[in-house]
């Protein structure tokens, strides 16, 4: 009868998970890229010329509601993470999200939720308090259901491909690739076709449209439950690093044991936390092995460990894997950094530059960020499709080359992305200086805007080793029962990147006010180039800082369970869980 069970419970298994979830996830996060870069893309004219906001102030909303919608995937990974599960997080988060997109089209559609269109030369009416309250509001609900989608759709969507298959070997690589392939084409999307619709069709059909994609995507997503592999949250992962953290210090002075399988162990404890294998003691942090020094004092009556005094070894190692990470999770927030003047500088290059296609019609200086993203998926495509299979054949890895080796690549390529920018700006202030027309910001330099084109297109194809490398390393090297929260880290870098930019900006403004002015509002007597080399420089130093911790980093040690004859498998990482494993049989048998 228990085999029969044991039989029925493999099957229900095998039919979980695998390829044929990727639909129903995928969707969720193409449906909020789509809805999100069509707001962003566009909202500012939305706020300017439907509800009259004044400039700055429409400007600030839209920070405020960039950087809320950065923040809030932590909260929603801690709670995935915490008790609420991937799968309910998600599906939550989507429905917030849906209200807060149906809200704001129902602005666009309502007369009473805007002001009156402007009339003549008469002053235009600002939007009213509650109106205001109303699209606040939108944006609030926006934010908080994109902080339980972000986080948890790549690490669940990574779970159906590497826990479908009992191989530690499976390559779970390829659904960052796609992963990252189908926000650039929902983004690309976006800045085409939602766009042209918001500006030549109406407001109602231009927000309406993602909120009805958005729609079908919560629905399929749903449809697919049975479908998917659904890991039991383990509980708070930040109420479990703090009893690590304190179980050790209260043990500062205890003395070490010699042999590190001394420490305390419990597998029953653990089971919730490492159903895809427990984590190996390590030799670094070692501070941290105090927390599993086990004592008579440490035990309850129940035979259960005080969790504030005692510690297995599998969460301390939760907390040393987090601490390992964190040097590395720092190298992407400067490439964000470096890319944050795509959006600025890099625009106001653009509309001195000749943007005619013809006489009649020219490109939206904004529009050229289309060339990174066109770029970014034709790298993907070029990597999965090409790059991989003929990397595979040298260094005999089911991913090609690491995801370390990869995130070094992007690293390096971002640099060019720089300097390419640095060239061409010397380039146009030549041209500009040529023709006199450096006391002219407003004129236009006959020079093409497709000088601008090596800059975004390198900065794509960087985009798509790095991005895509650091949110696999995220995954794959943080404590299973963290891995919504890795994932939320990535969003936090990207936010970290973002303000990091404003903060460089600044700085170089104020430093060379009195020294040429690198940054004034006339870029034809600016030094924008300067500003261009500076970053390359700081990028310089980050890649160096990148490959001294990448060579120093310790790959997490697994051990993972065999069901067929209920033993372990000891994964010796040497380039991560990457598909670069070396497996060695140990007992599995209770600590």
């Amino acid at each position: 009868m228990a085999t029969v069970e044991t039989e029925k419970k493999q099957q229900q298994k095998m039919r979980q998970g695998g390829l044929r979830t990727m639909p129903f996830i995928l969707a969720n996060e193409v449906f909020d890229r789509f809805a999100t870069a069509g707001f962003n893309a566009n909202m500012i004219t939305y706020l300017t010329q439907q509800l009259h906001m004044p400039l700055v102030e429409a400007s600030n909303t839209l920070t405020n509601f960039g950087g809320t919608s950065s923040m809030t995937p932590i909260i929603g990974a801690l709670i995935a993470d915490s008790f609420a599960g991937r799968f309910w997080t998600i599906t939550v988060g989507s429905i917030i999200y849906q209200l807060g997109m149906i809200s704001l089209t129902l602005s666009a559609v309502l007369p009473g939720l805007r002001p009156p269109p402007c009339s003549g030369n008469q002053t235009c009416i600002e939007a009213s308090t509650w109106q205001l309250l109303f699209l606040y509001g939108s944006l609030l609900l926006t934010s908080i259901g994109s902080g339980g989608i972000r986080p948890c759709v790549v690490a669940f969507g990574a779970d159906q491909l590497s826990l479908s298959d009992p191989n530690p070997k499976a390559n779970k690589w390829s659904f960052f690739n796609l992963y990252f392939f189908s926000m650039g084409l929902s983004t690309l999307l976006a800045l085409t076709v939602v766009v042209y619709i918001q500006e030549n069709v109406g407001w109602g059909l231009g927000l309406g449209i993602p909120t009805i994609g958005m729609f079908l995507s919560v629905v399929a997503f749903v449809i697919g439950y049975p479908l998917y592999i659904k890991l039991k949250p383990g509980g708070s992962p930040l109420i479990r690093l703090a009893q690590v953290l304190v179980a050790a210090f209260k043990k500062r002075k205890a003395v070490m044991p010699s042999d590190p399988n001394l420490l305390y162990q419990n597998k029953e404890l653990d089971a919730d936390i490492s159903v895809t294998g427990r984590l190996l003691h390590t030799n670094q942090l070692m501070f941290f092995d105090r927390a599993a020094i086990w004592t008579d004092h440490d035990m309850l009556s129940s035979g259960m460990p005080k969790l504030w005094r005692l510690s297995t070894v599998h969460r301390v190692e939760e907390l040393k894997s987090i601490i390992r990470m964190m040097p590395i999770w720092v190298v992407g927030i400067l490439l964000v950094t470096s890319a944050s003047h795509n959006y600025t500088f890099a625009i106001q290059q653009a509309r001195s530059m000749d943007r005619h296609l013809s006489p009649g019609f020219q490109i939206p200086a904004a529009t050229m960020t289309i060339f990174s993203v066109v770029s970014m998926l034709l790298t993907l495509a070029f990597y999965d499709r090409v790059f991989v299979p003929v990397a595979r054949r040298f260094t005999g890895k089911p991913s090609g080359i690491s995801y370390l080796q990869r995130l070094g690549i992007g690293l390096t390529i971002a640099i060019l992305a720089n300097v390419a920018a640095a060239l061409v700006e010397v380039r146009r202030k030549a041209v500009a200086a040529n023709y006199g027309l450096l006391d002219q910001p407003n004129a236009t330099i006959p020079i093409s805007v497709f000088w601008l084109i090596p800059q975004y297109a390198i900065h794509g194809i960087a985009d798509a080793f790095m991005s895509v490398a650091h949110m696999e390393f995220l995954y794959d090297q943080s404590p299973e029962s963290m891995r919504s929260t890795a994932a939320a880290l990535f969003w936090l870098a990207v936010s970290t990147g973002n303000y990091m930019g404003t903060l460089l900006v600044t700085m170089v403004n104020d430093f060379t006010k009195n020294k040429g002015n690198w940054l004034q509002t006339n870029i034809n007597r600016g030094k924008l180039d300067y500003y261009y080399w500076l970053v390359t420089g700081l990028q310089v130093l980050n890649l160096v800082y990148y490959v001294i911790c990448a060579s120093f980093y310790t790959f997490k040690p697994l051990e993972i369970a065999e069901p067929e004859n209920e033993k372990a498998s000891k994964v010796s990482d040497v380039e991560g869980g990457n598909g670069d494993m070396e497996l060695a049989n140990v007992d599995a048998t209770p600590a």
